[in-house]
């Protein structure tokens, strides 16, 4: 009886490791990187149970509850350099978002999200310039 366990749990270990290895070897052919190609090696790790789409979601939610804390948690004296660090993540994704609002080829769609990326980078980085503003005068002397 035990051995019927493990030769099945030995064949299913097989059939996750070929799975694996298969999307391993497709990543080059298919051009996927990094949180695809992280969803693949998952979707063929699980033997198909885990959809690429589904694991590709659960990191970008992971990823908004990081964010959420690490910048709540900045003291007050922080926020001025934190708000430089974004406008210039902001800037470089104004550079992406131009492009793909510039190229032709890339199609309807791409051209629609690149403009809506463009405003809202703008929206950030004149957001930013703003606080930052209002932050270094609250250390100005005041004129009689």
């Amino acid at each position: 009886m035990a051995d019927s366990t493990l030769d099945q749990a030995l064949e299913s270990l097989s059939a996750a490791v070929e799975a694996v290895r298969n999307a391993v070897t497709q990543l080059p052919e298919a051009g996927e990187a990094g949180a695809d190609a992280a969803a693949l090696v998952a979707h063929g790790a699980s033997g198909g149970a885990i959809d690429p789409f589904v694991f590709q979601f659960a990191i970008f939610v992971l990823a908004i509850f990081v964010g959420y804390y690490v910048v709540w948690s900045v003291t007050p004296a922080l926020h001025t350099p934190l708000m430089s660090v974004t406008n210039a993540i902001s800037s470089v994704i104004v550079v992406g978002a131009l492009l793909s609002v510039g190229i032709q080829a890339a199609g309807a769609a791409a051209t629609f999200f690149g403009f809506i990326a463009l405003v809202l980078a703008a929206v950030n980085i004149f957001g930013g310039f703003l606080v930052t503003q209002r932050m270094l005068a609250m250390y100005k002397k005041k004129e009689r």
